[in-house]
C-alpha cells in the first residue's frame, strides 16, 4: 500500500484516539483505517497502537512515529500548496525555442522586450535545432516552441500568435539590367536568391496560387539575411520576410515583385506542453507575443 495513505491514517487515529472518529474524519471505514495501520506496523516492524475494546493508545515508538508522519504530512502538503502557487505566478524559468530566422528577427526583439517587462521570468531563448516531431522540445527542456508551419499534433496545444508577410523583391541595380518579371513563370529566366529550406517558393492567395521550384539559383542560404544583403548588391530575386527588407523598400533599395502574385503570410505558433493548469508565466508570455506583434506589424511597402 502507499506509505503516505498509512501514514495519514495512523496520524489521524494518533491526533483523535480512535479507529472510528479517524474513519470518519478521512472519510472512510474503521475496519479499512485498522488495516492501514497494521500494514504500516508491519512496514515499520514495530507495534505503534496498543489496542483495548475500551481505547487506543500510542506505544512509545509509536509516539514518536506519529510526530515524524505528522511532520511529513504537513511538509508535503506546505510544498504541493508552494507549487500551486508557483503555478499561477508569472515567475521562474521560462524555455522557448525557435527558428534562427525569426529569433534573428521579430521574435526576439519581442523576447527580449518580455524579458525586461517581467524580471522575475527567467528566459532561455535559443535558435535553431527545432525536430520535425512537433513534442521533442518537450524532451529537450523547453517550454515552448515557436514555428512557422502548419501543425497538426494532438500531443501538444497551439496557440497562433500571428502572421508573418513576406516579399519578393530585388535591387532597382537588378530591375535596371534584367528587368522585372512580369509573371511568376518569368522566374525561371532570372537570377534567384533562395533560402536552402525552400527551394520551391508560392506566389498569389487560395485557389490562385501557384507553386514553383527554382531551377535557376544564383545564390544560396540558410539565412534570410544574408539573402538580403545578396539582394541589395543586385544579385537577384529574393523571397524575404517583409520585416527584414521593410526599411529597404521603403527607401526604393529593394522593389517589390510581381506585386499582383504576393507571397502568402506564414503563421506564427507557439506551442506548449498539455496539461491543465497552463502555468502563468506561458500564458503571460503568449499574451505579451500576440500583443507585441500586433503592435509593431509591418506596415505595406510600396511595389515596383
Amino acid at each position: 500500500m502507499d506509505r503516505l495513505l498509512l501514514m495519514r491514517s495512523f496520524v489521524t487515529v494518533a491526533q483523535l484516539g480512535s479507529f472510528s472518529r479517524a474513519a470518519r474524519t478521512l472519510n472512510s471505514s474503521g475496519s479499512l483505517v485498522s488495516r492501514h495501520v497494521a500494514e504500516l506496523e508491519r512496514q515499520v516492524g514495530v507495534r505503534l497502537v496498543n489496542r483495548t475494546a475500551r481505547s487506543v493508545s500510542l506505544t512509545e515508538p509509536g509516539v514518536r512515529y506519529a510526530e515524524f508522519a505528522a511532520r511529513i504530512l504537513k511538509e508535503i502538503e506546505a510544498e504541493d500548496a508552494s507549487i500551486a502557487q508557483l503555478n499561477d505566478r508569472a515567475e521562474g524559468s521560462l524555455g522557448v525555442v525557435s527558428p534562427k530566422w525569426i529569433g534573428s528577427l521579430d521574435l526576439g526583439d519581442a523576447i527580449a522586450a518580455f524579458s525586461a517587462e517581467h524580471p522575475k521570468i527567467c528566459v532561455r531563448f535559443e535558435l535553431g535545432g527545432l525536430s520535425d516531431r512537433t513534442y521533442d522540445f518537450l524532451d529537450s527542456g523547453f517550454d515552448i516552441a515557436l514555428h512557422t508551419r502548419d501543425l497538426r499534433d494532438s500531443g501538444v496545444r497551439l496557440r497562433k500568435i500571428t502572421s508573418l508577410p513576406f516579399v519578393l523583391c530585388a535591387s532597382q541595380q537588378y530591375v535596371d539590367r534584367h528587368g522585372a518579371p512580369a509573371h511568376p513563370n518569368d522566374l525561371a529566366s532570372h537570377d534567384c536568391l533562395v533560402h536552402v529550406n525552400e527551394p520551391v517558393w508560392r506566389l498569389g492567395h487560395g485557389a490562385t496560387s501557384t507553386l514553383h521550384k527554382i531551377r535557376n539559383v544564383a545564390y544560396s542560404s540558410n539565412s534570410y539575411l544574408a539573402l538580403r544583403k545578396a539582394a541589395l548588391l543586385g544579385r537577384g530575386v529574393a523571397l524575404l520576410p517583409e520585416r527584414s527588407a521593410h526599411d529597404d523598400l521603403l527607401s526604393g533599395t529593394l522593389q517589390t515583385l510581381l506585386p499582383t502574385h504576393p507571397a502568402p503570410e506564414r503563421p506564427l505558433y507557439a506551442v506548449y506542453g498539455p496539461g491543465q493548469p497552463t502555468p502563468r508565466k506561458i500564458t503571460v508570455f503568449l499574451e505579451f507575443l500576440t500583443r507585441w506583434f500586433r503592435e509593431h506589424a509591418v506596415a505595406a511597402a510600396g511595389g515596383v
